[in-house]
């Protein structure tokens, strides 16, 4: 390290180093004892050996200043600020902890500092914090955000799209990796064919350096020069620590992967040690000091084993509070609603909705594949690009799982980000994001913290672009809890949902189907905007309820016109809440006609269908006058040629006889 890279070591700044490594490894060697005792339970990971990186780190962060972690973050969490009580009491599962018991070891949340949390998904918190930081540059702030995670993470995908992106967008992220040798129990040689991943990081466009990750003194030099560079507008920066941990992965790890003989040596390098033999040996610590800082640690420990000890349980009633936000009441109305009616496509519907919400809300951007130049895929976002730029509307590499991770992040950060997913098979690469940190987060973090964003994707088959572009996956969304899923399928609702979702303070994904784009109507003004917690009745009647929504409702519109002209009046639902299902809607439906089929464009098995099924049966099973039918798609991926694409789906003429075959059943 060059004489200017040092740091000025006063004897205040080399005490306050000490107790915080001090204060992450005592407290970490008491949750040891405790996981034998059976008080913390599930995956413990300790970063014992490792003090110096988050020490080090966490010396040049502002109060205001967002940390994401990995799940070995207990000595992160401390040292960000969050109580040792209130972290203890997350290491039991009790009520009172740091998210309300919710997250235990592996998930530490705090909203008051700025802590977004431990991550169990390896490398699943990167994307979050290059967000956070896009979200920051937006508004103009000069912070940075700060993303710790190992070199396991190196190997994940996500790694490399959300470094790239910080650096295409020069966003004011500091990366941490804390290189300590082992994924798991997989050595460095056997993950990576260069085991440097600082070399990695600059090939992508970030600055890196490496550094001696058991010196806290190497890493608070690196870590300062890298947040100043970051505050001051000069893009991401990435620090490589070689460190090591001294104990296992996990507490159910045997270590049957590494020699002892290397541990012992390790550990002749302990950062605790290393940095106390200097401070004695340069006199900035006295006689007894040591000792004194121990005492004080203890306690504190001892303080929060007792206040965790005794609080109390999450009660049983709470469970289901957090999962989801209410929606506000009432919705503000669209602020630019059409004055008079007019032929529409829902491909423009779609696009006006998106206008106004960059005209009228400046936290609102989007981004996505080919969303700006090129207009879109299927030119829903025409023009935008000329008309707000390229800040408001991003173009992004082909990288689903990191920008779809990167506007969650920006949506913890006080923006509004519209994400597009090309096509819903695309959006699988975005699943871990959306699944396990979007849908979970508010639960997981007691509440904490709530991830507004809008993801959009085209679903649906019938354009002839065989199986990896046309199946409709909606359902698999709809089985997650804390996810809001719309279906729009009128142009009414592809102009209005928009600005209805956006005021939804949970994640929403909205499935536009891809053979309505160019489907026309008379676009209806609406004022007051749609409802997004209701179905909608399209058609009324009382001999049998066709339940469907998004491509099928015209399907099924059509099918009621040909069972009409037989005398059978059939009552049309249109869904297009998927998540929440409007259950109500649906039994008022079949009270009135007895009988019902449901069309969905998914497969029968596993499917929508059969959850709507499963509730008729369980809320109006007295009501029915004969078995529930519904029509599907077969089960087989979706080909080709244009005649074996149409047999694969649900068609009229199937919706149509199995009316007849219900209304055929006796009572």
């Amino acid at each position: 390290m060059s004489a200017s890279g040092k740091p000025r070591m006063s004897r205040e700044h080399a005490l306050r180093l000490l107790r915080d490594m001090l204060r992450a490894r005592r407290f970490e060697e008491r949750c040891v004892e405790l996981y034998t005792q059976e008080k913390i339970r599930g995956f413990l990971h300790v970063c014992i050996g490792e003090e110096a990186v988050g020490a080090g780190v966490m010396f040049n962060l502002t109060e205001d200043e967002a940390v994401v972690a990995t799940y070995r973050e207990h000595g992160h969490a401390l040292l960000k600020g969050i109580s040792m009580e209130r972290v203890m009491a997350e290491m039991y599962g009790k009520v009172s902890g740091c998210a309300m018991g919710r997250g235990g070891s592996m998930h530490l949340f705090d909203a008051d500092t700025r802590f977004f949390g431990g991550n169990a998904i390896v490398g699943g918190g990167i994307p979050m914090a290059v967000g956070l930081a896009l979200a920051d540059k937006m508004q103009g702030r000069t912070r940075a955000t700060v993303c710790f995670f190992g070199e396991g993470a190196a190997s994940e995908g996500v790694f490399y799209e959300s470094l790239n992106l910080a650096a295409l967008w020069q966003l004011p992220v500091v990366f941490i990796c804390e290189n300590n040798h082992y994924a798991m129990g997989t050595p460095l040689d056997v993950e990576h064919a260069r085991g440097e991943v600082y070399h990695k990081s600059e090939a992508i466009g970030v600055p890196s350096e490496r550094v001696d990750g058991m010196s806290v003194v190497q890493v608070e030099a690196a870590a300062r020069n890298a947040l100043d560079a970051a505050r001051s507008g000069k893009g991401p920066r990435l620090i490589e620590c070689d460190t090591y941990r001294f104990r296992a992965h996990s507490m159910f790890d045997p270590q049957l992967y590494r020699d002892p003989a290397e541990v012992e040596a390790w550990k002749e390098k302990d950062p605790i040690v290393r940095l106390a033999d200097w401070m004695a040996q340069t006199g900035l610590i006295q006689e007894g000091e040591r000792e004194a800082l121990e005492k004080e640690i203890t306690e504190e420990i001892d303080k929060a084993v007792q206040f965790a000890e005794n609080a109390d349980w999450e009660p049983p009633e709470t469970l289901h509070d957090y999962v989801s936000l209410p929606l506000p009441s009432p919705l503000a109305p669209p602020p630019a609603p059409e004055s008079e009616p007019s032929q529409t496509s829902m491909r423009e519907a779609f696009n006006r909705g998106l206008q106004e919400a960059l005209e009228h809300d400046e936290r609102v951007f989007l981004m996505g594949e080919d969303i700006g130049r090129y207009g879109g895929c299927y030119a829903v976002t025409r023009d935008l690009f000329a008309e707000f730029g390229a800040d408001r509307v991003r173009d992004t590499p082909l990288a689903e799982n990191g920008f779809t991770g990167a506007g969650l992040g920006a949506a913890l950060g006080g923006m509004r980000p519209i994400v597009e997913i090309m096509t819903v098979n695309f959006s699988l690469l975005a699943m871990d994001q959306i699944v396990n940190t979007a849908a979970a987060l508010l639960h997981m973090s007691g509440g904490q913290f709530n991830v507004p964003v809008v993801i959009r994707m085209a679903t649906g088959a019938g354009r002839q672009v065989a199986a990896q572009h046309s199946h409709s996956l909606e359902n698999w969304y709809t089985h997650v809890p804390g996810l809001r899923v719309l279906a729009p399928a009128t142009v009414e609702d592809a102009r209005y949902m928009l600005w209805a979702a956006l005021q939804d303070p949970n994640p929403v994904l909205i499935f536009e189907h891809v053979m309505l784009y160019n489907h026309t109507a008379e676009l209806t003004p609406q004022p007051q905007g749609v409802d997004i917690e209701k179905a909608a009745i399209r058609r009324t009647g009382t001999d049998i309820t066709l339940i469907t929504y998004g491509g099928s409702l015209y399907k099924a519109l059509e099918a009621a016109e040909q069972l009409a002209a037989e005398g059978i009046e059939a009552e049309v639902v249109d869904l297009r809440v998927l998540r929440p299902l409007d259950t109500d809607t649906l039994v008022e439906s079949v009270a009135r006609s007895h009988r019902a089929v449901i069309v969905d464009e998914g497969w029968k098995t596993g499917g929508l269908a059969g959850e709507v099924m499963a509730i008729l049966n369980e809320r109006a099973f007295w009501e029915l006058d004969a078995p529930l039918a519904r029509v599907c798609s077969e089960e087989v991926p979706v080909p080709y040629p244009r005649h074996l694409e149409q047999l694969v789906l649900p068609r009229v003429e199937q919706i149509v006889e199995a009316a007849r075959r219900t209304l055929g059943e006796k009572p």
